[in-house]
């Protein structure tokens, strides 16, 4: 099993202090534009230094990618002065700084796109309350946006970040191009998996290469999945096990899982004997380390989780104990923070739209 203080040399160098991170998550703390405020750089500032590396919310590549507001932009190279602030202020006591990269897809409005129809591989609802149906991207878009990913990782390495997450999770555009629900095209994008999966695979191979002909050093690419979707048709565990291992014979640096809760089983009949997590793990063979991530609240449960991964990522306990890493570390979990009243909102730099997110995720914490 890892030790959580022992460090962690990635392919391509970048070197972590230990084998904790900051899992990204959603502030809404920028402007209506994109650009990072003094508050969310305050917020990044306080959680860092004690983890080996913080990967950041999402930034969107596109601007029709825009998921929210509130949300990151690296669209643009305006955004390369703030996103240096937002580097540098991670960047503490070195620890090592990602910027998690992604496009919304249908997983949006008209709203927040300010009247303009959101895309998507299909012209296929989302199914959720109100979604909208996105209009079908044609061929020339689809290499656009492939484009816009490989520009938005040129402006994080000149912004002076350790690394980027492609982020293939959550339902959003990449996974909305590898998924049966969203992804209805008859194309050379869609259909079949082996199709399906052409989009992350142009994708990653673009990226990858931006950073090794880029002549920067210790830079790490790394990719975040979903294991599975409730639509029907939609992704189930043999899929992503497909996608892997196709992952896994890719110049990335890492993989990191997105689910709720590490010790999840899957839904799918015939891997229901081990949590998904031993699934994933099992496929990528040691081939390229492993962050496992959900409902982690200590020491015990970081540990369960290195007991199969490589690396932890911590969110909602960082939240509310911005030094949770330190005490973990130190083995003083009895000293971890895990109640907040709401006095405490302003001292721990958390938004409404955190805020808000804590009170539906965790009411028993809040007090």
């Amino acid at each position: 099993m890892n030790n959580l203080s022992t460090g962690l040399t990635f392919k391509r160098g970048l070197q972590l202090k230990n084998r904790l991170v900051v899992a990204p998550m959603t502030t809404k703390m920028s402007f209506f534009d994109g650009v990072i405020t003094n508050d969310e750089i305050d917020y990044y500032a306080l959680r860092t230094g004690e983890v080996g590396a913080f990967i950041t919310a999402a930034a969107n590549v596109h601007e029709e990618g825009k998921g929210w507001d509130g949300e990151l932009g690296v669209y643009d190279d305006r955004f390369i002065p703030g996103l240096s602030k937002l580097a540098a202020a991670i960047k503490k006591n070195h620890t090592k700084a990602i910027l998690q990269i992604f496009h919304a897809g249908r997983m949006t409005d008209s709203k927040v796109l300010h009247g303009l129809q959101p895309v998507a591989p299909s012209a296929v609802a989302a199914e959720r309350p109100d979604a909208q149906i996105p209009r079908e991207l044609t061929e020339e878009e689809i290499w656009g946006i492939l484009e816009s990913f490989k520009k938005a990782t040129e402006r994080a390495i000149k912004a002076g970040f350790d690394g980027v997450e492609i982020h293939g999770a959550n339902t959003y555009l990449i996974q909305q191009f590898f998924s049966p629900h969203s992804n209805r095209r008859t194309d050379d994008w869609g259909g079949s998996l082996e199709k399906r999966v052409r989009f992350i695979n142009e994708l990653v191979d673009g990226v990858t290469e931006v950073v090794d002909q880029s002549g920067v050093k210790d830079f790490v690419v790394g990719y975040r999945f979903s294991p599975e979707e409730y639509e029907e048709p939609g992704i189930r565990l043999s899929d992503t096990l497909f996608l892997v291992d196709l992952l896994s014979k890719k110049p990335l640096d890492y993989l990191h899982l997105s689910v709720n809760n590490y010790r999840n089983h899957s839904v799918s009949d015939g891997f229901k004997e081990k949590p998904i997590i031993e699934y994933i793990k099992e496929t990528i063979k040691d081939r390229l380390p492993l962050i496992g991530v959900g409902d982690v609240r200590n020491g015990v449960d970081a540990k369960e989780i290195l007991a199969t991964a490589d690396l932890v990522a911590v969110g909602r306990a960082m939240l509310i104990d911005p030094h949770w890493a330190q005490k973990v570390l130190d083995g003083q979990d009895h000293l971890i923070r895990t109640e907040l009243s709401h006095y405490d909102q302003e001292d721990l730099r958390i938004s409404n739209g955190v805020w808000g997110f804590l009170e539906g995720m965790m009411p028993e914490r809040l007090k």
